[in-house]
């Protein structure tokens, strides 16, 4: 008894593959909605924390889902889901206020209802001076910056940059942190505009809960400032291999 053949439809083989690339980017999109977003560092106002040239993971379930957790930050609800509130000293991704295209990456410093305010270079939160020590200089193109180890009321111990005596923001006002909002300051003082300066002036002011993506996790990479990371026959030279997969 003869078997006859079958033969595949024609197409089949496209078909299969358009589906295959379909179910990836559906996936890609879940995990990037829900879970983690990558995230690459622009500038310098978190030296020496974050450094230009890393890339690092974000939680997008650290604190829960807003519309600004889906691309594009479509206007479909209010609000957060799921959500639960940062912690003081956490570095989070946020949407700019005044610029819903814009993504910023500080340290949150305010909880709602927190008085701030920085009198010679020293951060005060609710009356109180926050514990700073001196720590070793940070060494860049030659030039070495005063560090200083900051640490907060709930035990977040992180280094700071001071570039200059006497900065710009150094002394300011008190900021009362209104509810359902939140102060941001980057750890390079005086080279970081955030919560101390106002929109008006191009600042971040206070951000509000909605409009946090996530907490940073994780960097799972690092190249050089100014190396592009897709010259991969740079990378002996330019990878940073001691922030590889560091922990924040």
């Amino acid at each position: 008894m003869s078997v006859a053949s079958e033969k595949p439809e024609k197409g089949g083989g496209l078909g299969e593959t358009f589906k295959i690339v379909v179910q990836a980017l559906l996936l890609a999109l879940v995990i990037r909605t829900l879970l983690f977003q990558p995230f690459s560092i622009p500038s310098g106002s978190m030296k020496s924390t974050l450094l230009v040239g890393d890339f690092l993971f974000v939680s997008k379930y650290a604190y829960g889902y807003s519309r600004h957790s889906l691309p594009f930050s479509p206007n479909i609800f209010d609000g957060r889901i799921f959500g639960s509130e940062p912690k003081r000293g956490d570095i989070v991704v946020f949407k700019l206020p005044r610029d819903d295209s814009t993504d910023f990456i500080k340290r949150l410093i305010g909880l709602p209802g927190d008085k701030l305010q920085m009198i010679d270079g020293v951060l005060h939160i609710n009356g109180e001076a926050v514990k700073r020590e001196p720590a070793r200089d940070f060494d860049e193109n030659g030039r070495a910056y005063t560090r200083y180890r900051e640490t907060l009321p709930n035990g977040v111990s992180y280094l700071t940059v001071d570039l200059t005596p006497n900065g710009l923001e150094d002394n300011t006002q008190v900021f009362e942190v209104p509810p359902g909002h939140y102060f941001m300051m980057g750890d390079n003082r005086d080279n970081s505009t955030d919560s101390r300066v106002p929109p008006l002036r191009g600042g971040v002011g206070f951000v509000p809960a909605e409009n946090l993506i996530g907490r940073a996790e994780i960097i799972f990479f690092s190249v050089e400032e100014g190396e592009s990371v897709l010259a991969f026959w740079k990378w002996p030279w330019t990878v940073r291999g001691e922030r590889l997969f560091k922990l924040l």
